[in-house]
C-alpha cells in the first residue's frame, strides 16, 4: 500500500513539474517585448499620469526618465495624494522648469473608494491627449520606453496594455517573493487565452505600468469600476474585459525597471494587500496550493528523501526529473530578470513563503480583517 501511494506521488509531481515547465516554455514565446521603432516627425502625444504618496525619494528620478523620453511629446500630471514627505516640492520644481509638468492636488478620498483608484480617477479627468499612460512613482523609463509601448499597444489593437517592468530586488526577503510575480505569470497564466479570448478570468497586468485610451477608459469605467481594489493590476484588465474590451501584456524588462520594496517585512505587507483579489480566494487558493506544493516544493523532498532510502531507487529518473523540471521556470527568470541566484537556489522555501502569504490572506479576510497600506486602512474587497 505504501508503495502505491509512494508511487502515486512521485508521478503526479513528476506531471505537475512537467505541467509548469511546459506552461513556462510555452508563454516565453508569448511574453514578447516592444520593438524598437525608428523616430518619426510625427509625434505621439501622450498624457503620462503619476499618482504619488509620499514618493520623495522616488518622484525626481522617475520624471529625469520620462522628460528624457524621445518621439512623443508628454503632459506629464502628478498627482500629490496627501504627501507629508515634500513629494509636493519636488514636484512642483520641475513644474517650475518644464511647462509640461503639472502638480495636482488630490481631493480626500471618497467613501468606497482606496487612495490609488481615487488618485488615479482624478489623474484621469486631468489627461489632456487620447494616449494615457499610469505609472507608478518607483518606475524608470527608457528615453525610447513611451514610444515603444504605445507603438505596440496600437499594433495589438490592445484597449488596455500592461507592461512587466524590470524587477530590481537587493535584500534576501525581495529576493524570495518578488521574482515570483514573473514565475507565477508564465507558469500559470494560457497566455493564448488572455491574448485570444475575452475571459475575465484570463486577465493579467501590472498596476506599474498601464496605457489605454480615453474612449477605453470611459467605455470601462477605468478606475472607477475597480474603485475599492486594492490590486489593479488584475482587477483593471478584468473590467475591461468585462466591457468587452481587449487586454494584452508585454516584457517591459528592458525599457522600464522598478524597486518595488525595500525589505522583507516590505514585501511581506504588499503581497498581503494583493493577495484576496489573487489567488487567495475560494476555490482557487486550495487547487492553487496542491499545484504549487506538486511543482515546486515535493520535488526537492523527493529527492531527500531518495537521498536518504526512504524511497526506493526505482524512482532514480522521475525524481531527478521532476527537479530539473521544477528549476527550470526560475531558472529561466532568474537568467532573464533577476539574476538572484541564491534565492533561485530557494525557490521552494519561496514558494511556501508565498502560500503562507495568501492562506493568511484568507484568513484575515474570513475574520473581517482589514489591511493597513500607506498609512491607510482599508476593508477589503468581497469581490
Amino acid at each position: 500500500m505504501i508503495e502505491v501511494v509512494v508511487t502515486i506521488l512521485v508521478w503526479t509531481t513528476f506531471a505537475a513539474s512537467a505541467f509548469v515547465s511546459a506552461m513556462s516554455l510555452v508563454n516565453l514565446l508569448f511574453f514578447r517585448k516592444a520593438k524598437v521603432v525608428a523616430r518619426s516627425a510625427n509625434e505621439t502625444q501622450i498624457s503620462v499620469l503619476i499618482p504619488a504618496r509620499n514618493e520623495a525619494d522616488r518622484i525626481g528620478p522617475l520624471l529625469d526618465s520620462v522628460l528624457s523620453s524621445y518621439g512623443v511629446v508628454c503632459d506629464v500630471c502628478v498627482l500629490d495624494d496627501e504627501s507629508h514627505d515634500g513629494t509636493d516640492t519636488i514636484v512642483r520644481s520641475y513644474s517650475q522648469n518644464h511647462p509640461n509638468v503639472r502638480l495636482l492636488r488630490g481631493g480626500a478620498i471618497p467613501s468606497g473608494w482606496s487612495g490609488k483608484q481615487w488618485a488615479c480617477f482624478q489623474l484621469a479627468q486631468q489627461a489632456q491627449h487620447d494616449e494615457m499612460v499610469f505609472l507608478d512613482a518607483d518606475v524608470a523609463l527608457s528615453s525610447d520606453a513611451l514610444l515603444r509601448a504605445v507603438t505596440l499597444r496600437r499594433q495589438c489593437s490592445a484597449d488596455l496594455l500592461s507592461g512587466f517592468p524590470h524587477q530590481r530586488v537587493v535584500t534576501m526577503g525581495e529576493q524570495l517573493l518578488i521574482p515570483l510575480i514573473q514565475l507565477i505569470l508564465l507558469c500559470f497564466l494560457p497566455f493564448g487565452l488572455m491574448r485570444w479570448t475575452r475571459m475575465t478570468g484570463a486577465a493579467a497586468g501590472c498596476g506599474q505600468f498601464f496605457l489605454t485610451t480615453r474612449q477605453a477608459y470611459r467605455v470601462s469605467g477605468g478606475h472607477g469600476a475597480i474603485r475599492q481594489s486594492l490590486h489593479d493590476g488584475i482587477m483593471l484588465p478584468r473590467s475591461y474585459r468585462l466591457a468587452g474590451l481587449k487586454t494584452d501584456l508585454f516584457d517591459a524588462s528592458d525599457v522600464a525597471s522598478c524597486r518595488m520594496y525595500t525589505s522583507f517585512e516590505d514585501t511581506w505587507a504588499g503581497l498581503l494587500k494583493n493577495a484576496t483579489e489573487g489567488f487567495a480566494r475560494m476555490p482557487l487558493l486550495p487547487v492553487m496550493t496542491i499545484l504549487m506544493l506538486l511543482a515546486f516544493v515535493f520535488p526537492v523532498l523527493s529527492a531527500m528523501a531518495l537521498s536518504i532510502g526512504m524511497i526506493s531507487t526505482g524512482f532514480v529518473a522521475p525524481v531527478a526529473g521532476s527537479c530539473l523540471l521544477s528549476y527550470l521556470p526560475r531558472l529561466l527568470c532568474c537568467l532573464k530578470y533577476d539574476r538572484a541566484w541564491l534565492a533561485c537556489l530557494l525557490n521552494p522555501v519561496s514558494i511556501v513563503l508565498f502560500l503562507i502569504i495568501q492562506w493568511s490572506a484568507l484568513t484575515r479576510k474570513s475574520r473581517g480583517k482589514g489591511v493597513q497600506w500607506r498609512q491607510r486602512s482599508y476593508k477589503i474587497a468581497t469581490s
